[in-house]
């Protein structure tokens, strides 16, 4: 990834705009709080209404920047053509579901990005483009409101052999082993490091039969009855707007979740947490995955 400096900004493509580029920024709005999509109804018999509930809508960031290379006016457009490939990508715009990301970075705070969409990226006008300068306006729509970390952790844990009610299952035969020689390797703690709860993503490598992963702290679990050969596997993805169940990258493994297995609310809290996972594996070489970015409410 690129790296930034304060008041830079990552348009896409390891294009940077912002302090000490070609690219000036000057105005950006839409830091704050996000808009609401509230479900309020009116009193049918009274005054006022009953509030329902609140939802956080997208987050739209306007960037008021532009090009400035004087006496160059060849150089401007190849910059501003430049800007359009990165925020005009095919990838994401002709994929259903694909996010672009905008990454920032504010004095005295890491680099944080958004995940959504560019919906406007318009040289505002292009009466100074023969000096080199030409004003822009860019409108960046964050399907998913909250900030997140640039660097994401990841955590890989064998598997355990205990579950949430009972140890051991008769018979027992020596030896007995957890199939892990190094006990630091479990359990599986992890560190939220943002404000806000984060949502993983889970890989579960085969062979393996019916696996189940859960936080502990939460007791929210994710359940799947299935069974993966050696080589196979299956991604789960938590975040919204992105959630599936995935065999082998492509086939659609949903139906296999148990009914209490919730994708929206399997999330790692702010803090240290557990994570645990149970399976059937009689080679002890499956692996679960964890892997996610800490959420923050504010850049």
């Amino acid at each position: 990834m690129t790296a930034l400096g304060d008041y830079q900004f990552d348009v896409g493509g390891g294009l940077v705009i912002g302090s000490g580029t070609l690219l000036p920024v000057g105005e950006v709005t839409g830091l704050g709080a996000p808009d609401l999509r509230t479900a309020d109804v009116d009193n049918p018999t009274d005054d006022g209404g009953f509030p329902g509930v609140d939802l956080f809508g997208t987050r739209t960031v306007t960037i008021e920047a532009g090009i400035r290379t004087p006496d160059e006016p060849g150089a401007a457009l190849d910059l501003l053509a430049r800007l359009q490939q990165a925020t005009g990508a095919d990838a994401v715009r002709k994929t259903a579901g694909a996010l672009a990301v905008l990454r920032a970075k504010w004095p005295g705070r890491d680099v944080k990005r958004l995940y959504g969409r560019w919906r406007r990226v318009e040289a505002v006008t292009m009466a100074q483009a023969v000096y080199g300068w030409i004003p822009l306006t860019l409108d960046f729509a964050a399907t998913d409101p909250r900030w997140h970390a640039d660097d994401s952790q990841s955590l890989t844990m064998p598997l355990d052999i205990s579950n949430d009610s009972q140890g051991f299952t008769a018979p027992v035969r020596a030896p007995i082993t957890t199939g892990v020689s190094n006990p630091a390797e479990r359990p599986g703690w992890v560190l939220g490091g943002g404000d806000l709860a984060a949502w993983p993503t889970v890989r579960i490598d085969g062979p393996v039969t019916n696996p189940k992963v859960w936080v502990v702290n939460t007791g929210r679990y994710l359940e799947l009855q299935i069974s993966l050969a050696a080589g196979e596997w299956i991604d789960i993805d938590t975040r919204p707007g992105t959630r599936w169940v995935l065999k082998n990258g492509s086939g659609n493994a949903a139906p296999a979740l148990t009914s209490g297995s919730r994708l929206d609310l399997f999330q790692i809290p702010p803090g240290k947490s557990e994570i645990r996972w149970t399976a059937t594996d009689y080679t002890n070489t499956c692996r679960l995955t964890l892997s996610w970015r800490d959420a923050y409410t504010a850049l």
